[in-house]
């Protein structure tokens, strides 16, 4: 397979026998893998999820966008030898030989209702919506449970002192997979923690950028209404001519 590939590609590619069937002959490499503690052989390069459904299980919850991060498919699985569970997104991890799967079921947790324009912008607005986050024992799982490879445990902690602005950036990837809660000793909703935190810091803690301030004075003026109404009234294939000779933002 060449290096040039992203990593979308090949996981693309690994969902072929999916999409468009497989001859099994053509198949080099097959692994066992366990779902609800019946094996199963499946070829070596799919990930958890497509492996289940080559299986025949039908996924129609918990899969969400398949070759992404959106958070949906957030799965346990323990390895051959290992006593341990570990966790990760199904649609992102190859499958390993003697790998032991299960279907786990949805574990919503209860998000705080708030008016955010009459909360205190310091730490007492954690303590009072999600008062667990005072348990925090500092074991450090659900950053070892997050998929994203966030310090989910550092933001925590930065939600305890009050650090808006520290919670903000360190928790900013996060896609809501529920792992970290899943995995909290302390019963705490990570996820909702830092969305709170993120939320009080973008009203309170982060100043309006000037270039919106400018941006809506633009559009109030009406300047952007001819180039609306042209978009409104082209055809598809006007739209994708435009589409693909956008001007793109430098990456430097």
């Amino acid at each position: 397979m060449s290096e040039s590939k992203t990593m979308m590609d090949k996981i693309s590619e690994s969902t072929r026998s999916l999409t468009t069937g497989v001859d099994t002959k053509d198949v080099e490499h097959w692994v066992t893998i366990y779902i609800m503690g019946r094996g199963y052989s499946v070829p070596a390069d799919l990930t958890i999820m497509t492996a289940m459904e080559f299986a025949g299980y039908k996924l129609i919850r918990s899969c969400g966008c398949r070759q992404g991060f959106c958070g949906a498919c957030a799965t346990v699985f323990r390895r051959e030898g290992q006593y341990k569970l570990e966790s990760a997104l199904a649609c992102q991890t190859r499958v390993e030989d003697g790998m032991c799967l299960v279907q786990i079921p949805f574990s919503p947790a209860e998000a705080a209702y708030y008016d955010i324009a009459a909360e205190s912008y310091d730490y007492t607005v954690f303590s009072k919506h999600y008062p667990e986050v005072a348990r925090c024992v500092s074991c450090n799982t659900c950053t070892k449970a997050c998929p994203q490879d966030l310090e989910v445990m550092d933001y925590v902690q930065s939600a305890i002192k009050g650090d808006f602005e520290s919670l903000t950036e360190q928790s900013f990837d996060c896609i809501q997979c529920g792992l970290c809660a899943l995995r909290c000793p302390a019963e705490i909703v990570q996820y909702n923690v830092g969305h709170l935190g993120r939320r009080m810091f973008g009203r309170y803690g982060s100043p309006e950028p000037e270039h919106l301030k400018t941006r809506l004075e633009e559009m109030e003026r009406g300047e952007f209404s001819s180039v609306l109404d042209t978009l409104v009234g082209a055809s598809t294939k006007k739209l994708k001519e435009l589409y693909a000779a956008r001007v793109r933002e430098s990456d430097e």
